[in-house]
């Protein structure tokens, strides 16, 4: 049944009655009356003419002219979003990456903000005559535009997330282009204020992927106002969006439309390509002889011919958009992946001759240059070939993105198409570090003009607004160092020239104010396109004996911990001989010669770089999985025993991780390629990252090396059996978290003597290391309540970690007073979870973040990776970016977490948190040119393995 009234209802022609037919007679009859309410005589006939004339004949000569800015828009005084009593500010010594000459041109000088505008750019400017003018000293520090996010799901999906409070997709249909986002924009959200934080200014908010058509989108200023509605966030928003009598002698403003291709809407729609391709065609079919029919009957209105049989203007509410969509007025946002869906909706848009502004997403584009050239208005101004909106590293959770490249952006660019880097926030990537995307992006190739044009004038340009957004013309953002800086952070954000950082937290960063100079990827992306997206990842060649030349310095593990142990005084005429995985010299030329170790050898000149201890990845399936939404490449998940009863499932047994490892993966040997070695994974414990029910007890962990072939190699498996993981998490299905409580006590205090009761006992014992996956303070107090009873009963200490943590703070004290460790996964909190709202989100916002906090009150920390959903975190992409995320900690605290202390917490404290004691021989080192492992300089050229006995050479 079709939506509408009510089924109850009658309609009027339902009803009956002699005075009811006659009243719907006299309507019928009026109606017809008000199209010729005015005659002419001209002698030989009757003419009627419709008594709209003057509006249709405008809006006919209207249908098609291109969109545009507002008549005076660039002689404006006062923003359109101008707030009353907002004060002039001036920014006085500031370095302005203006976006100008192709984001080429900086200036140093001074920026005044007036009437919600950029009014000034120049150098000693006089403000004698503006009143109350708050004057900001920035001595020097980056000014950009604010960020622009051209992809996110801010105020329809709920952050925290709620299953109620959803408004991405609706189930009614695979093509809706009626829909429109902003009917369902919540504005009281954790989203904005924390992508605030991070640079966003602007996002264009984007209904779901789960049809082909999900409908209308909207673009948004991230700032809360006076009036508090949904409306008043919009920027530029469509003349007419309330129902009000468009001016058609202006210009229209742009219309954005989402569209979607591939595996959501065949999954949703129980389809597949064929029948996602078919239903844009109908869709569109119908749309195009609308349009049509409007041409027709505007081109009979405007040759001045008779009009008395023409009617009302042809037209449809719920295809109005799609119209628009074929007379080019509506700027198209395609999800699509691989190069199968590129090439069905470059197709499309030929045979309905309609641009395409962005495909999203877009995995395969790097693959496909000239394919997606070929879409349809690349030769009709104001349109251009489709830009490509991608992320930096997230990838390999489904199969489309399986073919993902870091290479991509570079790829493209120099391929002369426009590259986008955007969030998909809150489901993705957080849009409060999508700036940290572009830095990847710069990290692997693409230049740092483009790279800071990604998030701001391109990104404009894709909206249709760079005639006020993506420049200094609006919004800016201070930035304590340079934006493509790792842990780049805002000193404050003006929206409508508005400060949106009350008190903002500072951190003095005088080493990151010049861009980072990145190492050269030229073969890697060679290879990337040579091999159609999977390049052989493994070593080159493994050698026994090897001398870095040029080595900066060198860091080493003991038991206790990361140790400087090697410094060069100069750099040009140092060595390093490392023979059998192991250095055995450090020094001049001289000193360090090969020829009484070995007769072969290679020279690797590390142009400054360094030799730092591996770093070890856990809290994700890496090794147990390929693709985590493909059941068929992965260990699948356990079987929860809570959601059968306890004892039972699996006849008491325990599952180990290490029964299930699969080795060579392209997410292990990338992380392995970035310096992250080994693993600890513990068992698969919901399906497809379904974070709506997480199972109680996942299993044993095991320890393994991520550069292995297989179990059997040498040195493949560290540890087979490493901790007992469960997980204490709220959940909309399964089984209470005072259900899942009183399991866990029973298990503990209540062993038998079935495998799993074993391993209960061993935890009881203070022999095995309990791994509580929790984050919520309330439960994690539970957890250390639950402790202290189990060690009253057994009197020996028990050996508990938490994973994950997002609010372990609030309760910091009371876990270094119960020996109670974390490893704080995701490393940036954010608050997805509900039960995990009551994050510290760091700089600017607080001072502390939560690993800080823990840190300063002597609690034992290690860190996760930095993923958000239960997809992101599971599916192991973001390992690769771990050396990052531990330098982040410490460029953001230097004075809490020094170059030791970062190493440590992604290394040996991991490893400690979960009863890990590794004899320093075994810990294999990483060789890096340029830089060392914990910056953008950096690039690893080595693994060196004292266990295997070889330095494995990339």
């Amino acid at each position: 049944m079709e939506k509408g009234f009510p089924v109850q209802y009658r309609g009027p022609f339902q009803q009956r009655g002699t005075r009811f037919r006659l009243l719907t007679f006299a309507v019928i009859a009026l109606t017809a009356l008000s199209f010729t309410i005015q005659r002419k005589f001209d002698g030989k006939r009757v003419v009627r003419v419709p008594f709209n004339a003057n509006a249709v004949t405008a809006r006919c000569k209207a249908l098609n002219v291109n969109p545009g800015p507002p008549p005076g828009f660039d002689s404006r005084t006062q923003s359109d979003r101008y707030q009353p009593d907002t004060p002039d500010v001036l920014i006085r010594n500031a370095t302005i990456w203006t976006g100008s000459m192709d984001g080429n041109e900086i200036v140093t000088g001074d920026i005044l903000l007036s009437s919600g505008l950029i009014e000034v750019i120049g150098t000693q400017i006089n403000v004698a005559g503006n009143v109350g003018v708050t004057t900001i000293d920035a001595r020097g520090a980056w000014v950009t535009p604010g960020i622009v996010d051209v992809h996110s799901h801010h105020g329809v999906l709920s952050l925290p997330v709620l299953s109620g409070a959803d408004d991405m997709d609706s189930p009614n249909g695979i093509t809706q282009p009626w829909l429109r986002s902003l009917d369902g924009l919540n504005t009281h959200d954790d989203a904005y204020n924390l992508s605030i934080s991070g640079g966003v200014t602007t996002s264009l908010v984007l209904p779901g992927s789960d049809a082909a058509i999900g409908g209308q989108a909207f673009t948004i200023k991230m700032r809360s106002t006076k009036e508090k509605s949904s409306s008043s966030m919009l920027v530029s928003p469509p003349y007419g969006l309330n129902g009000s009598e468009i001016d058609h002698s202006v210009p229209p403003l742009w219309r954005h439309m989402k569209h979607a291709c591939g595996e959501n809407p065949s999954r949703l729609y129980d389809g597949v390509r064929m029948d996602t391709v078919w239903s844009y065609r109908t869709v569109y079919d119908k749309a195009r002889r609308l349009k049509e029919e409007q041409d027709t009957y505007c081109a009979k209105v405007l040759e001045g011919g008779p009009t008395e049989d023409l009617g009302p203007f042809p037209e449809d509410l719920q295809y109005e958009a799609l119209i628009d969509t074929l007379r080019g007025k509506v700027k198209v946002h395609v999800h699509c992946y691989e190069a199968v869906d590129f090439d069905a909706f470059v197709r499309l848009t030929t045979e309905f001759k309609f641009p395409v502004a962005a495909f999203h997403h877009a995995n395969e584009a790097y693959l496909v240059p000239d394919l997606l050239k070929k879409a349809f208005g690349l030769f009709f101004p104001p349109h251009h070939a489709p830009a490509i909106a991608i992320f930096g590293s997230f990838a390999r959770y489904k199969r489309e993105t399986y073919r993902h490249s870091t290479y991509a952006p570079r790829i493209l660019h120099d391929a002369g198409l426009d590259v986008v880097m955007k969030s998909d926030a809150p489901s993705a990537v957080m849009s409060r570090w999508l700036l940290h995307d572009a830095q990847q992006a710069h990290y692997y190739g693409l230049p740092a003009n483009a790279a800071l044009a990604s998030v701001t004038t391109v990104a404009s340009k894709v909206l249709g607004l760079d005639y006020r957004l993506g420049y200094i013309r609006e919004d800016l953002v201070i930035w304590d160092s340079h934006p493509l800086a790792l842990g780049a952070t805002p000193l404050q954000v003006f929206i409508d020239g508005i400060p949106q950082l009350t008190n903002p937290v500072t951190v003095k960063k005088t080493n990151f104010q010049e861009p980072p100079v990145t190492p050269t990827f030229d073969e890697e992306t060679r290879a990337a396109v040579e091999y159609d997206g999977l390049p052989p990842l493994e070593p080159k060649e493994a050698v026994s004996t090897i001398i870095f030349r040029n080595v900066s310095n060198i860091w080493l593990r003991d038991s206790d911990g990361a140790k400087l142990a090697y410094e060069a005084l100069d750099i040009e005429d140092e060595g390093v001989l490392v023979f059998n995985g192991t250095i055995v010299c450090t020094g001049s030329r001289d000193e360090c010669l090969p020829d009484n170790y070995s007769n072969y050898h290679r020279i690797k000149d590390l142009q400054g770089g360094s030799i730092m201890p591996a770093l070890t990845s856990v809290g994700t399936a890496l090794g147990l999985q390929e693709i985590a939404m493909e059941r068929t490449t992965s260990d699948g998940p356990v079987n929860d025993p809570r959601l059968g009863s306890v004892p039972g499932t699996f006849n008491d047994g325990i599952v180990r991780a290490y029964d299930g490892l699969m080795f060579g993966t392209r997410d292990a040997l990338l992380a392995y390629r970035a310096g992250v070695t080994s693993s600890i994974t513990a068992p698969i414990i919901t399906e497809s990252g379904d974070s709506s029910n997480v199972g109680f007890l996942q299993g044993v962990s095991t320890f393994f090396s991520l550069g292995a072939k297989h179990k059997l190699e040498h040195g493949a498996i560290i540890e087979p059996d490493v901790a007992l993981h469960v997980s204490i998490l709220h959940r909309s299905t399964g089984t209470s978290v005072s259900a899942q409580i009183a399991t866990l006590r029973s298990l503990l205090l209540n062993q038998d003597d079935s495998p799993r009761g074993k391993k209960f006992r061993a935890v009881y014992g203070g022999t095995l290391t309990l791994v509580v996956r929790a984050t919520n303070a309330d439960i994690i107090a539970s957890l250390v309540a639950l402790k202290a009873e189990v060690e009253a009963q057994s009197n020996v200490p028990m050996k508990l970690t938490i994973m994950g943590g997002a609010e372990a703070h609030l309760l910091a004290p009371e876990l270094a007073e119960a020996n109670v460790g974390v490893i704080v996964s995701p490393v940036r909190s954010f608050p997805l979870s509900w039960e995990g709202r009551r994050t510290l989100p760091g700089p600017p916002l607080t001072e502390d973040n939560v690993l800080t906090a823990l840190i300063k009150n002597n609690v034992t920390v290690g860190i996760g990776h930095q993923g958000f959903s239960e997809l992101a975190m599971m599916s192991g992409w973001a390992a690769q970016n771990m050396r990052w995320d531990t330098a982040w900690v410490s460029i953001n605290a230097p004075d809490v977490v020094d170059t030791a202390t970062a190493l440590d917490i992604a290394s040996t404290n991991v490893e400690k948190l979960l009863g890990i004691t590794r004899h320093p021989d075994t810990v294999q080192l990483i060789a890096t040119t340029g830089g060392n492992l914990l910056g953008f300089e950096g690039k690893v050229v080595a693994v060196i393995s004292q266990v295997r006995g070889v330095a494995d050479i990339f």
